[in-house]
């Protein structure tokens, strides 16, 4: 398992966790719709200088725009939708404890809809912090209610856009944050602005606020986790990007001061068992790779990339290339060479 892609998605679960306490702070003094588009535009600004110095070409959209739409519409535009209807309807307590639900979504999608490999470890990974999610969010009072329903699919809409934007390889991870940006973001922007306006309270600062919280834990986290999981999967790299509530706990804790509570510390433990048992979690058997062509980031030490530059290059960098038929065993993970069935039970 890479070390670099893990290290990516916990990078990008650190900025996401330091920052949704701030972005709850502006929630009561900007409306929901706005805050969300300010924060999405934010996420845009954010990738913008990347996205300038290397324009998606033609050919890369008309490759990916389907997937890079589902993606747009799903996790940026439906999702927020469903979570502002839930939260109006139902209780803090409950919402926190079924926000948690977007990785057991992303798991389960991964593995039904785009055949990932997932194997008993990660599923027991997936398990331990999902239920150490619940204990670090769970507050008296927290119950089942209609409310509910449109927060549990929201984080279904979550997961389907995690296994699409996973899955997106001649798009730049900026290519697609930046188009997150631009269109979930205009759209909520507008229609906040129109059905709720700026807010009686929201002030210049705010707005600044929200933009550079949108560019740390919209932007620069979504374009870590995305190369991430391209090299994970999309189920490991959202095991690992769910850390971000015990990051942002751990924080409030050293940082912040707030009081610790043991049950809080024991979800923090069982959290890190769950990222522990996900980093054990590839296998090995002989595959094959038909030939194909992608551009995503690599290097050429992994025995997939054998290309050569006329410069001698052998670092990470990222350009459109060919990979031939190959036929060999090695221990992998559903990255993006490594969609192919599998009809054995493996770890």
């Amino acid at each position: 398992m890479s070390r670099t892609a893990v290290v990516r998605c916990l990078l990008a679960a650190v900025l996401f966790g330091a920052t949704a306490p701030a972005a709850s702070e502006l929630a009561g003094s900007i409306p929901l719709f706005t805050l969300a588009g300010l924060l999405y535009v934010g996420a845009a600004l954010a990738v913008l200088p990347s996205v300038i110095v290397r324009l998606p070409t033609r050919r890369s959209v008309a490759a990916e725009w389907r997937p890079a739409a589902v993606a747009v519409l799903a996790g940026g535009a439906i999702g927020p939708a469903l979570l502002v209807a839930g939260l109006a309807r139902t209780n803090a307590a409950t919402a926190s404890i079924l926000l948690n639900t977007e990785l057991a979504a992303t798991v389960v999608l991964a593995a039904v809809l785009f055949r990932e490999h997932l194997g008993r470890r990660l599923l027991t990974s997936a398990a331990l912090i999902t239920i150490a999610g619940g204990l670090l969010t769970w507050e008296p009072g927290a119950a089942v209610d209609f409310g509910a329903v449109f927060i549990i699919a929201a984080c279904v809409f979550w997961g389907l856009d995690n296994g699409v934007t996973a899955r997106i390889e001649h798009l730049s991870p900026e290519h697609v944050v930046a188009f997150k940006g631009v269109i979930a973001g205009g759209a909520n922007l507008t229609i906040g602005l129109l059905a709720s306006g700026w807010g009686s309270s929201t002030s210049v600062g705010d707005v600044i606020s929200a933009l550079v919280i949108g560019a740390a834990g919209y932007g620069i986290s979504i374009t870590l986790w995305v190369k991430g999981a391209r090299e994970l999967g999309a189920a490991r790299g959202q095991v690992i990007f769910a850390t971000a509530p015990f990051i942002g706990a751990t924080i409030a804790w050293t940082v912040l001061g707030e009081h610790v509570a043991g049950l809080q510390v024991a979800a923090v433990v069982i959290a890190a068992a769950g990222v522990g048992v996900s980093l054990r979690s590839g296998h090995e058997h002989d595959h094959r790779h038909d030939p194909h062509e992608h551009d995503h980031e690599h290097l050429h030490e992994d025995d997939h990339h054998d290309h050569e530059h006329f410069d001698g290059f052998n670092g990470r960098h990222s350009h459109p290339h060919n990979h031939g038929a190959k036929v060999h065993a090695h221990p992998h993970v559903p990255d993006l060479h490594h969609r192919h069935d599998h009809n054995e039970t493996s770890r």
